[in-house]
């Protein structure tokens, strides 16, 4: 093996001099049907260090991730472990017995059980028969501890956590397994500010303590934070590997694109056309029992980011403007016929708003169904004639979209799952955007996506509200709601903290009002 000669230090911690291959592929192929997922990738992945893999969706990263982890067997290649030779994992828990442990993006949870359940599943076989009860609570307790400043109870379902806290869980359920080598895949995209910085912490502890992370991410800040080195994929192949002092953002997109155009803002205008009138209104909205009441106005072609820390609201307040979920108030739906209250989503449809949620593959996407019929759903009755529906008149109706939102796939007639998730996610987008919303309510729309598919989505949201459609936007990256919004809404414990308009709209403003202790010191006007 050759030792690494290093002096890179991230967040206090010091790189070992000598570092051995922990981990090394070669040459690894992957193809499914005529698709080349993977062509020859190669990566090697030191002890004792924190080494990103990035690139766009569809450049084979999470394939790779795949293989690793025992979920699909390569067409070619060789693997070593700690210097030898070994076969291919052919289950994930031949994997896991090996000591390489993975976190998907997907929170990957059973929602009836139990905190502790969920923590230790899956480990028949492997854990369970030589761990006590009390042991496994013990550890439980410490690692949840770690990962979350209010811990939940173990006995608690998972169904009662927050998106975050499950995703806790289930790094909280890899940790439990010390393994040699931790593989995040986007997994920190699930998880809110405080929990990724408490991950990161406990991410260079493992470091420190000779295991190896492979981390990937689509956020350019996590990757500065947290990587030692960088390995760069595009098409399927390994096309750099880089150290932490030469991985610039700038030279990361290059790499991954071929291009640097991407490193430059999207088209946002500073000036946009004046906003148009109000479209959509609360009065008196109460998210939960004795919580302050909000009034927001919502106008045409305005673009309106939600923020604050997990779980403090704002998904709640973008259900309540979809009709379901409020305490107390009302939603009131401006047009030209007047004004109407919004009690139900079926209504809000009706009155022409539309919701893209945060979780696709479990709340917007049918998985055994095409791209056309994943397109179709809501407007399906658009395309039948005599009683029919006719395939012709959905694809017809998706075409314009595909050249619109720069959607990549075969054919409209493959299966969704065979898309990458940003091309999913803009079918998503597309489905909604073809039933002509007034307004348009995203929950995190660029969760998981690479960089070329958030600048298409940032250009479309730009280009529909120069158009007059109102915007309401989740987004748990602050970069996101600098570059894109006109005006951000705060919220802390269930109540509006905060509005910060676009002049004073920075990353330090932001951060500090989702921390802030009251409404006076976090106030933007």
């Amino acid at each position: 093996m050759e030792p690494q000669m290093s002096e890179a230090s991230r967040g206090g911690r010091t790189l070992p001099v000598l570092q051995p291959v922990l981990l090394r592929a070669t040459g690894v192929a992957k193809s499914f049907g005529a698709t080349q997922a993977l062509r020859s990738a190669s990566f090697e992945l030191r002890a004792g260090e924190v080494h990103a893999i990035v690139g766009e969706n569809g450049s084979g990263k999470s394939t790779l991730v795949k293989i690793l982890t025992g979920v699909h067997r390569p067409d070619a290649g060789s693997m070593e472990l700690d210097g030898a030779h070994v076969g291919w994992a052919r289950t994930p828990n031949a994997a896991l017995e090996s000591g390489i442990a993975a976190v998907f993006q997907e929170v990957l949870v059973v929602e009836p059980r139990s905190v502790l359940e969920n923590v230790w599943l899956g480990t028949d076989g492997l854990l369970r028969r030589t761990i006590s009860e009390r042991d496994k609570r013990r550890r439980a307790t410490e690692l949840l501890a770690e990962l979350m400043e209010v811990p939940p109870r173990l006995n608690l379902p998972v169904e009662a956590l927050s998106l975050s806290e499950r995703q806790a869980c289930c790094i909280a359920r890899a940790l439990v397994r010390d393994p040699a080598v931790l593989i995040l895949d986007e997994a920190t995209s699930a998880l809110d500010i405080a929990t990724r910085e408490r991950l990161f912490g406990l991410l260079r502890q493992l470091a420190a303590q000779g295991a190896a992370v492979i981390f990937i991410s689509h956020r350019m800040d996590e990757i500065s934070e947290i990587a030692d080195r960088c390995t760069v994929m595009r098409s399927g192949e390994t096309v750099a590997t880089l150290d932490r002092d030469q991985a610039s953002a700038g030279e990361l997109v290059r790499l991954m694109t071929g291009a640097d155009h991407l490193t430059q803002k999207s088209a946002r205008q500073e000036t946009r056309r004046p906003h148009g009138a109000t479209v959509l209104r609360t009065n008196g909205l109460v998210l939960r029992p004795g919580a302050a009441p909000i009034n927001v106005e919502i106008r045409a072609g305005e673009l309106v980011g939600l923020a604050g820390l997990e779980g403090h609201g704002q998904e709640a307040f973008l259900s309540a403007l979809w009709g379901t979920g409020a305490v107390a108030g009302a939603v009131m739906r401006e047009g030209d016929d007047g004004t109407i209250a919004l009690t139900s989503s079926r209504e809000a449809a009706r009155e022409g708003v539309a919701l893209v949620p945060r979780e696709r593959r479990a709340e917007a996407l049918l998985e055994s169904k095409s791209v056309r019929e994943n397109f179709a759903l809501p407007t399906l009755r658009r395309d039948v004639r005599h009683g029919l529906v006719w395939p012709s008149l959905s694809r017809a109706r998706l075409a314009p979209w595909i050249a619109r939102l720069n959607i990549k796939l075969g054919d409209a007639e493959d299966p969704i799952t065979s898309l990458s998730g940003g091309n999913q996610q803009k079918v998503v987008i597309a489905r909604w955007l073809a039933s002509d919303p007034r307004v348009l309510l995203l929950n995190d729309p660029t969760r998981g996506i690479d960089i070329a598919a958030k600048r298409d989505l940032y250009d479309l949201l730009i280009s529909l509200a120069g158009e007059g459609v109102a915007i309401v936007m989740v987004s748990t990256e602050v970069d996101e709601h600098v570059e894109l919004m006109d005006r951000v809404l705060v919220f802390r414990e269930d109540e509006l903290s905060c509005e910060i308009g676009r002049d004073a709209l920075t990353r330090e403003a932001l951060v500090s009002a989702f921390f802030a202790h009251n409404r006076s010191e976090a106030r933007h006007d």
